[in-house]
């Protein structure tokens, strides 16, 4: 059975639909009214407040802290200021990714490190001989997402902190409703943004201060189902929806490099050796088989299709997790894994893995659309992403 996070008093009250799902063994609110409507156009017009509690959390110190922490991810740690925040990737001896996080150098050799599943015992495992402390703080540490245009004013109104100045990407420290708190410009609806790390104990002041307080600029709690959406139009990948990881593969093909599911960026060749990096560095030379592309699918041709049996265009309310085939040429190229009707965009779209000589940004592909039970394919064409992507995201919050 789920139990509930830190903040579980405040949502199970607020959650009107009772709709939950399970996520890393904590409910967790899917939509909080009967549709996600007001919380999806909270997070893209006004504020979105988030529970993300059951990310898994660790505290990573000792003197060896950051050669460890260079040893496991595909990215070069020592670049990176204390108060900065990094988006990364760790992989298996294969060079196969195993998860993606976020790890915040807290100090010179402290770190915060999230993941989507539990990593504690590899990380015990690739910490060998080195002195470094890995504490799993998952039950000790809550955490929000406040999200959308005016969460920065929201924040500087109620937060005794350097809020008005944070940088995409960097944390900053202080209080709120006299609670302890590291506050990261940070998050995963390709928003202005912010994400809010508070002792488990005391979350539901910090909950209750920022709901009561963010009133006036139209807070709303948000739910997962609102979430999918806005990060896939922010082209933001999940995993076991967009990949698998490497521990949980059954076949090859269920293996992704970095470079295969978008994140190549994130591997820096040039660093110390890391897990994997031979493997990377062989994949480098002759180009990975696969990519991410996001997808834009041709709505006139799905109206066609709906036309054709006498039925309006159904336009499906939810993000799909569902993957289907992409072809080209009558040949399967490919899986679309995340597709979604974009409300900010009024178009439909997807993110999509697909053979590397097949994701050319302009080209056109076909992805399968099943209507009335009947398969079809309408047209889809490969585009940049992220799909959305507005320069609120990354400036600096407030003056």
């Amino acid at each position: 059975m789920p139990v509930g996070t830190a903040f579980h008093e405040r949502t199970k009250a607020l959650c009107e639909s009772l709709n939950y799902r399970e996520w890393s063994g904590y409910y967790t609110v899917g939509v909080y009214e009967m549709h996600h409507e007001h919380e999806y156009n909270a997070i893209r017009n006004s504020a979105a407040l988030i529970d993300i509690s059951p990310l898994f959390k660790y505290r990573v110190t000792g003197r060896d802290a950051t050669k460890f922490v260079n040893r496991v991810i595909s990215r070069d740690i020592t670049k990176v200021s204390v108060d900065q925040v990094i988006y990364c990737c760790w992989c298996d001896p294969e060079g196969k990714v195993i998860d993606d996080g976020t790890i915040t150098r807290l100090g010179e050799n402290d770190y915060r490190w999230t993941a989507a599943d539990p990593s504690l015992r590899w990380f015990q495992q690739n910490a060998l001989g080195l002195d470094v402390r890995i504490e799993d703080i998952s039950e000790q540490v809550a955490a929000l997402a406040l999200q959308g245009p005016t969460s920065g004013r929201l924040l500087k109104s109620i937060a005794d902190a350097n809020v008005a100045d944070l940088k995409y990407f960097r944390v900053t420290h202080g209080k709120i409703a006299g609670v302890p708190v590291d506050i990261s410009r940070t998050g995963y609806t390709g928003d202005l943004g912010f994400e809010i790390w508070v002792p488990w104990k005391d979350a539901l002041r910090v909950w209750d201060k920022l709901m009561n307080e963010g009133e006036v600029f139209d807070v709303h709690p948000a739910g997962m189902i609102a979430l999918d959406i806005a990060r896939i139009e922010a082209g933001l990948i999940l995993i076991e929806v967009d990949y698998t990881s490497s521990k949980k593969a059954v076949i090859e093909s269920q293996r992704y490099s970095p470079a295969e599911i978008g994140l190549g960026k994130l591997v820096d060749l040039k660093k110390e050796s890391f897990v994997g990096r031979d493997a990377l560095a062989a994949e480098a030379k002759k180009g990975a088989a696969r990519s991410l592309v996001g997808l834009e699918i041709d709505w006139n041709e799905v109206e066609a299709l709906y036309d054709k049996i006498g039925m309006a265009p159904q336009v499906p309310s939810t993000a799909s997790r569902v993957a289907v085939p992409v072809y080209r040429g009558g040949r399967v190229v490919g899986k679309a894994t995340s597709t979604t009707w974009s409300p900010t965009l009024k178009k439909m779209i997807a993110l999509a893995c697909v053979e590397r000589h097949n994701g050319s940004v302009g080209a056109t592909l076909n992805i399968e659309m099943t209507v009335e039970a009947v398969r079809h394919t309408v047209g889809a064409k490969v585009v940049p992403t992220p799909f959305f992507n507005p320069p609120r995201k990354t400036s600096v919050p407030t003056g």
